[in-house]
């Protein structure tokens, strides 16, 4: 997201990272501030993006005397992770405290589009602040949608991943159970695409199942965690979601095998029959 801000003509001030050497490069890169703490972020940029893992993480940046919003007054905080609406929340009413303002920017997309500047992003948060961010927020994404409260960004990326983390294991059963039936997986990964079994995921993980490439673009950890939040969300509305607890038992499978930064496509290593581990 940085290099595609700056490759606009965008003066990126700063960035930092917890993996000090990941930032060190890209601000050579960029020409910018490499920051060794968050309060320097805050001061050198009117607008921050923040990218976590979760909701402790959310927590962190934002707490203590020496987090982000030391010195935000007047400043926006754009925060694209995907944590549980409560984090989110959490986060806006802490910005609010010291006259800041947030959006969650919530992205249904990975690290080529982010790069690309085609993210899809689901975007939460006062409509006065989206209207003031929207032309930064367009030249980063293809597809742009407000959706209410911060809240309501949480909710909705909750979901969206909770429906692709299931494909995604459906897929990798699929394609498992033709393997051991001795079916060529080209050919029933083509029928797929021409009937009911067809879905996005079959476009961007069904190779990578096949031939176990399973570089990482979104870690089975990070579904494990995704499909925990729609969960808890679930428990709080009295819905029940056997398929989406089914599918983070399995994504918390990967991570206790040492499976867990393998991309979201490696749960094939549990389904596929000369490879399933127990």
């Amino acid at each position: 997201m940085a290099r595609r801000l700056a490759d606009l003509g965008y003066p990126v001030a700063a960035v930092y990272d917890h993996h000090e050497g990941s930032a060190s490069s890209l601000a050579v890169e960029l020409g910018c501030l490499a920051a060794k703490t968050l309060p320097e972020v805050t001061a050198a940029a009117d607008v921050i993006f923040t990218v976590v893992t979760d909701d402790d993480s959310m927590r962190t940046i934002l707490e203590g005397d020496e987090s982000l919003l030391k010195g935000a007054a007047g400043k926006v905080f754009i925060h694209c992770a995907t944590v549980s609406p409560a984090a989110h929340e959490a986060a806006e009413a802490a910005a609010e405290a010291v006259g800041a303002s947030t959006l969650a920017a919530s992205m249904a997309s990975s690290i080529t589009q982010a790069r690309q500047g085609t993210l899809y992003l689901m975007v939460g948060g006062e409509p006065a602040v989206f209207e003031r961010m929207e032309p930064l927020l367009q030249d980063i994404s293809s597809s742009l949608r407000h959706v209410g409260p911060v809240g309501n960004a949480a909710r909705i990326k909750a979901l969206v991943n909770m429906v692709m983390n299931i494909n995604t294991a459906g897929l990798a059963e699929g394609l498992g159970l033709g393997a051991a039936l001795g079916l060529d997986l080209q050919l029933l990964k083509e029928v797929f695409s021409q009937t009911g079994a067809n879905s996005r995921v079959l476009e961007t993980d069904g190779d990578d199942m096949i031939t176990r490439e399973h570089e990482c673009y979104f870690s089975a950890a990070h579904a494990a965690k995704d499909s925990g939040i729609a969960n808890a969300m679930a428990d709080g509305a009295g819905v029940i979601v056997p398929l989406s607890r089914a599918t983070e038992v399995q994504y918390r499978k990967m991570i206790d095998l040492g499976l867990g930064e393998l991309d979201k496509s490696g749960i094939a290593e549990l389904t596929f029959p000369d490879r399933a581990r127990h």
